[in-house]
């Protein structure tokens, strides 16, 4: 099975959105929205970036 996007409200009313992997691990979280429709644009958005994105490595 796949991950799966999932979108919430969280307690300050906005909404927001996490990437869970098939175990049900959160794996990455969005920022705050005023709308659910924003936050799902944010879920696409990701998506569409993702596909392809390369793996970069960066001095810490």
């Amino acid at each position: 099975m796949a991950g799966k996007f999932e979108v919430y409200q969280d307690r300050a009313g906005k909404y927001r959105f996490w990437l869970k992997a098939s175990n049900d691990h959160v794996v990455a979280t969005g920022e705050a929205y005023e709308t659910k429709a924003a936050a799902r644009n944010g879920c696409e958005s990701v998506q569409r970036a993702a596909d392809g994105a390369p793996i970069e490595e960066t001095a810490s």
